[in-house]
């Protein structure tokens, strides 16, 4: 007899360590880590139909709306459904939560409780290597080389939306698309 399928989403503010938290359970108890970030990433580099639907929001430095991820979501979750996986940066909002319960049942919800004062700290000492998602921090997990990816030697950037003037703006509107969906979960 099978064993059942573990289905689990992580929830957390920007910069709360969501892949962090992800990659070790992951590695820890054999689940896939899916990001949606990542698939983002893989899908704008491949210039598939999603990712040129995301290009012409992100071109915009709009937010990549629902439908779009939600798509993109559902298709890699449909590739996937054989395999324990653990979910990184979805769902991010009520409809996007909707969804996914319409094509699974989750095991487990974990959210990330961090102070915003620590999140903006945090956020303001992050550097990216875009090409890999691979996130560095000045302070607990600085590159070798300032301002150098670790692996490829490629230059890190600070997002916009990283810069201390943007980040308050960030964690509001972090908070209020959560809110209700960790009220969902909660129920």
């Amino acid at each position: 007899m099978a064993s059942k399928l573990l289905r689990a989403v992580i929830l957390g503010p920007p910069g709360s360590g969501k892949g962090t938290v992800c990659q070790r359970i992951a590695q820890n108890f054999g689940l896939q880590h899916l990001s949606s970030g990542h698939f983002l990433r893989e899908n704008l580099k491949a210039n598939t139909e999603v990712g040129e639907m995301a290009r012409q929001y992100l071109e915009k430095g709009l937010l990549v709306p629902d439908h779009v991820i939600t798509r993109l979501m559902v298709s890699e979750l449909e590739l996937r459904s054989g395999q324990h996986w653990l979910l990184d940066g979805f769902p991010r909002t009520i409809v996007q939560a909707e969804a996914l319960d319409k094509i699974c049942d989750l095991d487990l919800v974990i959210s990330l409780n961090i102070p915003f004062e620590t999140l903006k700290d945090r956020l303001s000492r992050r550097w990216i290597h875009p090409p890999s998602g691979r996130v560095y921090n000045l302070d607990f997990n600085p590159p070798h080389v300032h301002g150098i990816d670790d692996i490829t030697g490629e230059p890190l950037l600070q997002q916009e939306d990283d810069k201390p003037e943007a980040v308050a703006a960030k964690l509001r509107r972090y908070k209020d698309a959560a809110k209700p969906v960790i009220e969902l979960y909660k129920s």
